[in-house]
């Protein structure tokens, strides 16, 4: 005989009987009314695009005047033929990275003001701290809106799209803007020719928005070596190796990178974590439309993708031969120039994968449902979101201002601040004996 079952009351909202059905306390089983779930499924969605390049470019023949290099053979190595510089000190990460953002928020006709989460992927911020991404959302008066940056090399702009669909699908968020925003310019040896022909800079953005139409991010994959970390490096600049005039000199503030290691690396993972995350949206290779892979090698993406994985080419987006390897940007810029050639379109299905420094590797299927067809300019629209970004601008000036005037003037309500009131001269600090002398008195 089965023994009878038991329901279990949860800080008095209802009970549950040994059957699993949930109960109202007060309502017998023949009085409870049909249970309504509430939940409904949530999707992310890519819904705006835009990138920014600077204007400077900067060809393999000018390198030829620079380094033991030329043409011919930067091309056979590496598929590059000029690369994008932020030659004007104003054009920063930051900079390039809001000039992206903007592009993307008027393509998804969504104001600033309704994005909730702004996540900077650089390896090139402007700074240790702030973080970069906080600049932009002030840049555009995204003032409703969370920031962080994220640091996972040229495969961070990826990781910034799990994270975004993360929150979207708890419900932390409706909007999120991810960016990919990089000036490698500067931290490049342009006296090494191993590392000097490879990089640019730009920035890509994207704009991630909640939906209940399924589709958009279907599965990402993940993954890091550490291992491998000073494979590809800038040693100097942070906690394990401070600046100094002796890391200056040596030149510790430039990429090192030992090249034979990270191609092997990368030709490796960039199949693997391909094959991963189709197995993981239930999608194969044949259900794919375009691969945006990053903009790295030209060989690595022929050896990873073609070879190994059996894709055709025409269904491999690659730009790399005008811009070079612009880290976490290099993706998104890829996604913008595929949509302007006509390469993708509703119904599509879509990969991007990279990997960088870390060592870290990232890719993402995603079913793509968002129309592509650029809007038709609108003159109201355009004014409007140009004023919206002018008051941006303002807003921010008047909060520094405010934040000044509170720094020079006195305080009223301070203790000791009335008239006649007279500073107290600090009383003099003896002298303390050396911590080792201390601890040698100590018993």
């Amino acid at each position: 005989m089965m023994p009878e079952a038991k329901s279990l009351s949860v800080n008095g909202l209802g009970s549950t009987n040994g059957a699993g059905e949930h109960r109202e306390e007060g309502f017998s089983a023949s009085e409870q009314a049909p249970v309504v779930s509430a939940y409904r499924p949530r999707y992310a969605h890519i819904v705006g695009w835009g990138y920014h390049v600077p204007s400077k470019v900067i060809t393999n023949h000018d390198l030829e005047q620079i380094v033991d290099t030329s043409d011919e053979w930067i091309r056979s190595r590496t598929g590059i033929a000029e690369r994008r510089v932020a030659a004007d000190p104003k054009e920063t990460s930051a900079t390039l990275g809001a000039a992206a953002a903007r592009k993307a928020l008027e393509i998804a006709d969504v104001p600033a003001s309704k994005v909730d989460l702004v996540i900077c992927a650089t390896t090139t911020p402007e700074h240790l701290f702030p973080a970069t991404a906080c600049l932009i959302q002030d840049m555009l008066g995204a003032h409703h809106a969370g920031a962080f940056d994220l640091s996972a090399a040229c495969s961070g702009f990826v990781y910034g799209l799990a994270m975004a669909r993360g929150h979207i699908l708890a419900g932390d968020a409706e909007y999120v803007l991810v960016i990919g925003t990089e000036t490698l310019s500067r931290i490049v040896d342009w006296t090494d020719r191993e590392t000097c022909i490879l990089f640019g800079d730009g920035a890509g953005a994207v704009l991630v928005a909640a939906s209940e139409v399924p589709g958009g991010i279907m599965a990402v994959d993940l993954g890091s070596d550490g291992s491998g970390g000073g494979n590809l490096i800038l040693p100097a600049g942070g906690s394990a190796m401070p600046a100094s005039l002796e890391t200056v000199s040596s030149g510790q503030h430039y990429i090192k990178m030992d090249g034979k290691a990270v191609f092997r690396f990368a030709t490796r993972v960039m199949a693997a974590s391909t094959r991963k995350v189709l197995e993981r949206a239930g999608y194969t290779t044949d259900d794919i439309d375009l691969v945006v892979p990053h903009q790295a090698n030209i060989r690595i993406i022929q050896n990873s993708v073609l070879n190994q994985l059996k894709i055709p080419a025409e269904k491999v987006f690659v730009n790399l031969e005008k811009y070079g390897n612009t880290s976490t940007a290099s993706i998104p810029i890829a996604l913008c120039e595929a949509i302007e050639a006509g390469k993708l379109k509703p119904g599509n299905k879509v990969v991007f994968v990279g990997f960088g420094a870390g060592l870290t590797w990232a890719s993402c299927a995603i079913d793509w449902r968002t129309p592509v067809e650029k809007p038709e300019a609108d003159w109201w629209k355009n004014t409007r979101r140009q004023a919206t970004y002018s008051a941006a601008a303002a807003r921010s000036m008047w909060r520094r201002a405010v934040r000044w005037v509170y720094e020079v003037l006195p305080d009223p309500e301070a203790p000791g601040r009335g008239e006649g009131h007279k500073e107290k001269e600090p009383a003099e600090t003896p002298m303390r004996e050396p911590a080792s002398e201390r601890i040698k008195d100590k018993p």
